[in-house]
């Protein structure tokens, strides 16, 4: 590696003289990397011819390129991760390359992970980020992603696959300056940007036609409802002045009503002024007679007053009688208590007696402690086996929640799978109602065979992955899928006879081979298999009886067909070449592969895969019988956990009787020692009880005296409340006779007052009437008062006035032009009323949407003037754009085509580039490729279908070669596409690239290739690399050059001589 560096600092020193173009490839290093352990290549500066037979390692050093150069892994068409370009039982890899670019050449390195398929670069030894390396190298105009600069092995073919589009872009980028490309882009976006404009000012202005016309249609509608409107307005108005009319009218009323009532108030004083000396002396005698009123209230309030006194003073008299009553009583119930005391000492001395001859005769207590201590012992351990055996059921009870939530479970999974199975069987009995019939019967007759008698294969089959359902069903006929299978001939027969010739019924059967073919081996292991993309064979992705299994293999080979991806599709024409195989899948074909017997040629068909019908539902048969073995160990084992609850429960039943026997002895163990402790405290406490009650003795002497003296005292006490009641009663008798002689008095005045009276009654009449005409006009004027504020009221809230508020200028002005009577407005109302219910459908929305409209319309109309000059603005800038772009690619493309033009005319043929046009898409511009091998044919446009392999061939490489002196790019790699040429264009094309790669001043070029013509024309300036590699390949360190050249002098010499 030192020395390496060291070679291409001293390249760098006379850098003015290299013959290596900017950015061309000084060297490539690989260590662990695909085929290569260490390997190192110093590529020269103009064409570099890489020669090698197949498989030595020729692709592994363009890979290296590509992949050194942060090319993505899927362009190379060998694998989608970088990881597996890594050397087989290598953990990392590395993969180094220098690149001229004075006066310091740029070390890009890129170690790559097996592990997490991760990379790590550095630029010139030092750490770099992805980004980093990829600027560098763009800024070196290095396009490994680009067709027209690297063409990998693996991609010859899709180079001729390229859309004109496709093909103008990489040449952009190949070959053009960098504005060429940029202004090709902006063109795109802004003609993008140009159509999206067009489409929204025509979508505008469509929409800006429909909005006029909408408007149009509400514009009579809207001066409808403004005429609507004026009559409303003046309805309004009208029921506005309305209540004002009414208040007026009443107010005048009650003007009127108010003069009459102060008219007859005024005749009612002159009355009440000639009545007045007859009323003086009548209220003379009515102030006479509320004296004597006075007087006899006062006299009746005395009398209340002392009778009210006198039976307080009865009220105390039998309060004394009672008090003497209650001493008497007191003394009685002292009596009769003293008689009880004597009755309980008797009874309390009797109960004494009792207990204490009980006593006398209760033996002496024997000691009951160990007895009891013993009961003890054994309610003791009880206890224990009680608790043992809770924990025990407590356990079991557990185990048996666990085991049924297991059986369940399992029970649920095989309802699943019967599902499964029940879905299969009614999409055979819906498709094949036959086949269903002689299912169902062979089902309920299998004894009759004397084999195993498969169900219809569909139903026998179960796919480990139901996507790779539509393999087996595009494999297998219809017919052997819905067949019943038979180990021998005998059984198959006795089926067939039944269901075909006496049922009647359309079914098919198949009889297995007698030896079986289930387990034999493939031609080959799926792993030789698995660098074409092939992961298994049709018979590992799918379970099946062994009868069924046999007759598969023996009758289509399921054992022996291959299953693969994307990538064998891919690489289908070399698997056809390399494998032998007669059946291949591909992810969604279908090949079959026949060599003619006359012509020895290989011929093949493919097919798409249709979806599968059959088998895309599956029941994993191995998970069934685990199933149920494991529910049948569940159900055994719950039946066994319910034995040994019941037997613990019948323990613990009898432990429970055990249990209450010991505690019933040990209470009455504990009854007898506590008997005689009992007596003599019972004892102790009524002697107690019968010195307290004779203690508790009453003098009945003693309290005879004592009640004598308080009656004494009471009797004294009554002696002078009767003399109180005595006196009491004589002034009552007096205020009595005072009393009679004020009521003979209020009768004569009385008698006065009515006499007066009826002489005042006749000068009256006439002044009632005046009064009652005065409060008949006074409530009238108050009634009609009422009324005008609430018109008044009214008026104001149909005007939507304050109460403190003056009356707006607005309605006196409009109020003057409206009439002035109730008449003339209900009539005018009515008119007004009649001529506004003609105008019906209306709303004020109408207006709303028609201003709205509007307004839209308006805002549209600006919108639309916006976006139009930025349209011209885009199309301004097109114009622009598209005169540069134009002119540079017209330069670029009569550069190609003079030199395609050229080489195949040195061929001998013909073959044009022009540019492709369609109007104003510029995404669609693209270079066309025309050519003619052939004098009699015309030309035509280069594809992948109407031209042969060698034509498509020389054809691109022609186009290549005529990039190359117009490149701007430091190298290009073209691997093995002389592959399909003929002998004479391989040559002719092989000295164009020797004459076109080896002129002074072209980029370098990397030619891959296993095989080469005899007698070709080589070049000096040529670097030809050659590849050797295998399992007795010496090391390149063990190498010895002069002892090679020792030996080919010696063989040279043996030779002449």
């Amino acid at each position: 590696m030192a020395a390496a560096r060291g070679k291409g600092k001293a390249v760098r020193r006379g850098e003015s003289k290299s013959p290596f173009v900017l950015g061309s490839i000084f060297r490539i290093f690989m260590k662990n990397f695909m085929t290569y352990t260490v390997c190192e290549v110093r590529p020269g500066p103009n064409l570099n011819l890489v020669v090698g037979a197949n498989g030595t390692g020729k692709s592994s050093i363009v890979c290296a390129i590509c992949l050194g150069l942060a090319g993505r892994p899927a362009f190379l068409g060998r694998a989608d991760k970088v990881g597996l370009f890594v050397k087989e039982g290598c953990m990392k890899g590395m993969v180094e390359i220098e690149l001229f670019k004075p006066p310091e050449n740029i070390l890009i390195t890129r170690k790559i992970y097996v592990e997490n398929n991760a990379s790590v670069w550095f630029i010139n030894g030092k750490p770099a980020t992805l980004k980093a390396v990829e600027e560098q190298i763009a800024a070196l105009n290095i396009q490994v992603d680009n067709l027209c600069q690297f063409l990998p092995q693996d991609k010859v073919g899709e180079f001729t696959k390229l859309s004109k589009t496709q093909l103008l872009e990489a040449t952009e980028k190949s070959i053009g300056s960098p504005e060429m490309y940029q202004f090709h882009c902006e063109l795109k976006n802004f003609r993008e940007k140009e159509r999206v404009l067009e489409n929204l000012c025509r979508e505008k202005t469509t929409t800006l036609e429909k909005m006029k016309q909408r408007v149009e249609r509400y514009k009579q509608d809207v001066e409808r409802y403004h005429e609507f409107k004026r009559h409303t307005d003046l309805i309004e108005m009208l029921e506005r002045k309305r209540p004002w009319v009414e208040y007026e009218n009443l107010r005048e009323q009650h003007e009127e009503v108010k003069q009459c009532r102060n008219q007859v108030k005024k005749e009612l004083k002159c009355l009440k002024e000639m009545q007045a000396p007859w009323t003086r002396r009548i209220q003379e005698t009515e102030e006479n007679l509320n004296n004597l009123n006075m007087k006899t209230r006062d006299n009746t309030a005395e009398i209340r007053n002392i009778s009210q006194k006198y039976k307080e003073k009865q009220d105390a008299l039998e309060m004394k009688d009672k008090q003497i009553e209650e001493i008497n009583q007191a003394f009685r119930m002292k009596k009769d208590e003293e008689t009880n005391r004597q009755k309980k000492i008797h009874q309390t001395q009797q109960i004494i007696e009792e207990w204490q001859n009980e006593l006398d005769t209760m033996a002496v207590c024997e000691n009951l402690q160990p007895q009891i201590d013993a009961v003890n012992t054994e309610l003791k351990k009880l206890q224990e086996d009680k608790a043992n055996i809770d924990n025990d059921v407590s356990d079991l009870r557990a185990e048996k929640t666990s085991q049924e939530q297991e059986e369940k479970r399992i029970i649920d999974r095989l309802g699943q799978l019967n599902n499964i199975m029940h879905m299969k069987e009614e999409n055979l009995k819906m498709r094949f109602r036959d086949t269903h019939s002689a299912l169902m019967w062979l089902r309920n007759n299998k004894d009759k065979f004397k084999k195993t008698a498969c169900e219809p294969m569909m139903l026998e089959i179960n796919m480990k992955d139901s996507r790779h359902a539509k393999y087996v069903e595009n494999h297998i006929s219809s017919n052997d899928l819905r067949a019943f299978v038979f180990e021998c001939q005998e059984d198959m027969e006795t089926f067939l006879a039944e269901v075909r010739d006496r049922q009647k019924l359309r079914v098919n059967a198949v009889c297995a081979p007698d030896e079986s073919c289930a387990e034999i081996l493939p031609s080959r292991p799926i792993e030789e298999l698995h660098r074409y993309g092939f992961y298994s064979y049709l018979r590992e992705l799918f379970d099946a009886p062994s009868p069924v299994m046999s007759y598969l293999c023996n009758q289509y080979r399921v054992h022996d067909v291959p299953v693969g991806t994307q990538k064998t599709r891919d690489m289908i024409e070399r698997i056809i070449q390399e494998t032998n195989l007669r059946q291949i899948y591909t992810a969604e074909e279908r090949y079959v592969i026949k060599i003619s017997s006359y012509t020895k040629q290989t011929i093949s068909s493919n097919t798409c895969l249709k979806e599968a019908q059959y088998l895309s539902s599956s029941v994993d048969t191995e998970e069934r019988g685990q199933l149920e073995n494991q529910r049948q160990d569940i159900s055994n084992t719950l039946k066994s956990l319910d034995a040994r609850l019941t037997a613990l429960f019948e323990r613990q039943k009898l432990l429970d009787l055990r249990d209450n026997k010991l505690r019933q002895e040990k209470k009455a163990l504990l009854e007898r020692g506590n008997r005689r402790r009992q007596l003599e405290s019972k004892i102790r406490v009524k002697y107690d009880s019968l010195r307290q009650l004779e203690q508790d003795a009453i003098d009945l002497e003693k309290e005879f005296q004592l009640a004598n003296v308080k009656i004494k005292e009471i009797n004294k006490q009554k002696a002078e409340l009767v003399t109180e009641v005595m006196h009491l009663t004589k002034r009552i008798i007096q205020l009595n006779v005072d009393k009679v002689d004020l009521a003979f008095q209020m009768t004569r005045v009385t008698a006065k007052k009515n006499r007066l009276q009826s002489e005042y009654k006749a000068g009256t009449v006439q002044l009632r009437a005046a009064q009652q005409r005065f409060h008949e006009l006074d409530n009238r004027k108050q009634l009609l008062y009422d009324k005008c504020k609430e018109l008044m009221k009214h008026a104001q809230h149909i005007c939507r006035l304050g109460p403190d508020q003056d009356f707006p200028e607005e309605f006196k002005v409009a109020f003057q032009t409206l009439p002035n009577t109730l008449e003339e407005i209900d009539a005018f109302l009515s008119e007004e009323k009649a001529r506004a219910s003609c105008f019906t459908g209306l709303s004020p929305l109408v207006v709303d949407e028609y201003n709205k409209q509007t307004q839209e319309i308006q805002q549209l109309t600006e919108y639309l003037e916006e976006k139009r000059n930025e349209l011209n603005n885009y199309k301004q800038n097109i114009a622009q754009v598209k005169e540069k772009w134009i002119n540079l690619l017209k330069v670029m493309i009569e550069q190609i085509n003079g030199k395609f033009s050229e080489f195949f005319s040195s061929m001998q043929c013909v073959g044009e580039v022009d540019l492709h046009m369609e109007n104003e898409e510029y995404e669609k511009y693209g270079i066309r490729i025309r050519v003619k091998f052939h004098s009699n044919a015309e030309l035509h446009e280069l594809t992948p279908y109407y031209h042969s392999g060698g034509e498509k061939t020389v054809a691109t490489m022609l186009y290549l070669m005529a990039l190359q002196e117009l490149n701007r790019c430091p190298f290009r790699v073209v691997d093995e596409i002389n592959q399909g040429m003929d002998p004479m264009n391989e040559r002719r094309v092989f000295e164009m690239v020797v004459e076109t790669a080896c002129r002074k001043g072209t980029s370098q070029y990397f030619l891959i290739t296993p095989k080469l013509l005899q007698n070709l024309t080589y070049n000096d300036k040529m670097t030809v690399l050659f590849v050797y590699s295998g399992p007795s390949m010496l090391d390149t360190c063990k190498w010895n050059i002069k002892r090679f050249k020792r030996q080919q002098r010696h063989l040279s010499n043996m030779a002449e001589s």
